[in-house]
């Protein structure tokens, strides 16, 4: 009993910040019997790698909203962003990022919060695995797993607690707290450099063990992690560093075994892991998110109130960018000639009948919108669906940013343009010819358009350092009066989030 009790911990993801008074951290087995018994054998050790996997999609600080991994993509990366709408206006302070220097907000707690939850059980695995009885290959193999997740929690915490590259002064500003041990005692706080070169390494370790051990992940099991999932993770955050040649050199890697998906697949709803996807968290029907999970929140089929009375939808200005030979439009409720309030974006009579006629798995009780989307589906109520993390897709766009960025000729970013919109059959009519700053942009648009919804939004304007320009519809857009707001990279203490009270009332190497 004892042993499944301490799984069950490690499993549940019961860790807490980074340092701070027991009753916000008690992460430490209280028995060694316990501990040691779950890193006995490798057999065991499976089952807490698989537990990381399990945490981001777990609700946590007892809030319907924290949902794991998907409260990243939806409340940090969509709602603040510049091409996501959603009739909420209660919800002004998140869109607009006022919370971000509000330093007992739980929303600047969250991503910390959660975040610290999977590197500390992260780097109990890669502290104990190499004891453990077993095949060195799947010791190799389980703490290179264990890297990657730490990897890609300390990349995303950089992102946004750090400032965008461009603003770090090559890395010197302020970054994390780099705990690789399960300590709880006072840190001082790492600089931007620093913690990328962390990230930097623990990703080299990762993939030298992957290839030392000669595994791979389960079949059918793309909510693990493997060497592929390494490659994706270093491409993103290479691309954050503006370091453009490992972008590249990542990207083209970690896409290599993954094809772009066809166009059915594309309009199936992003529920279900296809050969495009890279890395994904596993959602099933007797999952315990119900009402909190991703799909609750933006699935146009689900049946919880917040998909279907506040539906999410694309900006208009973004929309009227797709052209109309492109599959991708038509996950959007075109207006089109039919009546809707354009002070909120409620349907009309005609427009709501066609809504309901061309998608008849919506809800009968579903308010449409225009310009809802129709991109994400539920397999099953009230918002049952798989996570996508990292797709093929996603590597395309990184690797044509790359290319720019190191000025390599431009028919080279344009046959990578070319490939993803046009080869894969998701516009045959698209022919990139674009050159110079048109090119940046037209990498710029086609990043919003493809990865609509899928929480890159405010993580891309950020990184760019480009401004978030929302309008009303009298001004060309379709967003609510109180959130058709301008926010300039300067503003809002550069798009950083302050470190919460919570780690530097208990983590006195902040002072």
């Amino acid at each position: 009993m004892k042993k499944i009790n301490y799984i069950k911990l490690l499993v549940l993801g019961i860790v807490s910040l980074s340092s701070c008074k027991k009753d916000y951290l008690d992460t430490r087995p209280t028995d060694s019997v316990e501990h040691s018994e779950v890193f006995a054998t490798t057999k065991s050790a499976k089952v807490a790698v698989n537990g990381l996997a399990k945490m981001m999609t777990q609700q946590y600080l007892s809030s319907q909203g924290f949902n794991g991994e998907g409260t990243i993509k939806m409340y940090y990366g969509n709602y603040p962003g510049n091409n996501f709408f959603v009739n909420l206006s209660g919800w002004a302070d998140i869109i607009n990022a006022n919370y971000n220097q509000n330093l007992t907000s739980i929303y600047l707690y969250y991503p910390w919060y959660y975040y610290y939850k999977l590197i500390v059980n992260a780097n109990e695995i890669i502290l104990n695995i190499d004891a453990a009885e077993g095949p060195d290959s799947e010791k190799q193999f389980i703490k290179a797993q264990a890297l990657t997740f730490r990897a890609y929690s300390f990349m995303m915490l950089a992102q946004i607690y750090g400032n965008r590259w461009s603003d770090s002064n090559n890395g010197q500003t302020g970054g994390l707290v780099l705990r690789t041990d399960v300590s709880t005692g006072d840190m001082p706080l790492s600089t931007l450099g620093q913690t990328y070169d962390l990230i930097y390494k623990d990703l080299n370790e990762a993939i030298g063990l992957y290839e030392k051990a000669g595994l791979n992940r389960e079949s059918g099991k793309n909510f693990q992690v493997n060497k592929d999932v390494a490659y994706a993770v270093f491409a993103r955050a290479a691309l954050n560093k503006e370091d453009y040649a490992s972008a590249e050199k990542y990207a083209v890697l970690a896409r290599a075994n993954y094809k772009l998906m066809t166009n059915a697949e594309y309009k199936s709803g992003f529920y279900d892991p296809n050969g495009e996807w890279i890395w994904s968290s596993y959602g099933a029907a007797d999952e315990t998110l119900f009402f909190y999970s991703f799909q609750s929140y933006i699935a146009y089929n689900s049946s919880a109130s917040a998909a279907r009375t506040t539906p999410k939808c694309i900006s208009r200005e973004l929309f009227n960018e797709i052209p109309k030979t492109d599959i991708r439009r038509d996950l959007f409720l075109d207006p089109k000639s039919d009546a809707y309030t354009t002070a909120t974006g409620i349907a009309g009579a005609a427009m709501k009948a066609r809504a309901f006629q061309t998608f008849p798995d919506l809800q009968s009780t579903a308010v449409p919108y225009a310009y809802m989307n129709f991109k994400f589906k539920a397999k099953d109520l009230p918002g049952v669906g798989n996570l996508n993390h990292f797709r093929a897709a996603e590597m395309y766009l990184i690797e044509a940013e790359a290319k720019y960025f190191q000025n390599k000729p431009a028919s080279e970013i344009q046959s990578t343009l070319n490939a993803l919109n046009a080869t894969s059959g998701r516009d045959a009519n698209y022919n990139c010819t674009k050159t110079g700053v048109a090119l940046l942009k037209e990498i710029k648009l086609y990043r919003a358009i493809e990865l609509w919804g899928e929480g890159f939004d405010w993580f891309d304007m950020k990184r760019w350092g480009d401004p978030i320009v929302r309008n009303a519809f009298a001004n060309g857009g379709n967003f609510l009066t109180s959130l058709a707001v301008t926010i300039n990279p300067q503003d809002k203490n550069k798009w950083t989030w302050s470190i919460p009270l919570r780690e530097s009332d208990y983590n006195k190497g902040l002072e």
